[in-house]
């Protein structure tokens, strides 16, 4: 009975060590997943007003840089 015991301690043991490895990363591409966030939250009840204000001062802050690029030159 202590061989069959000892077996299976060490049958359970492999078992253990086999299992505590480095999980596999999962490949997601930030660009895309903050692409889709964006979206996301462009079609909330709440959020999406506020997503959109936010695009629409980013693109009026770079046309007012660019204009003013272009009178600099």
């Amino acid at each position: 009975m202590t061989v069959a015991r000892a077996a299976a301690a060490a049958l359970l043991g492999a078992l253990l060590v086999t299992g505590c490895g480095k999980p596999e990363t999962p490949r997601v591409d930030a660009a895309a997943e903050k692409a889709a966030a964006t979206e996301r939250a462009k079609e909330r009840a709440y959020g999406g007003t506020g997503v959109k204000a936010l695009e629409d001062a980013k693109k009026l802050g770079d046309d007012i840089n660019n204009k003013a690029q272009k009178n600099v030159d």
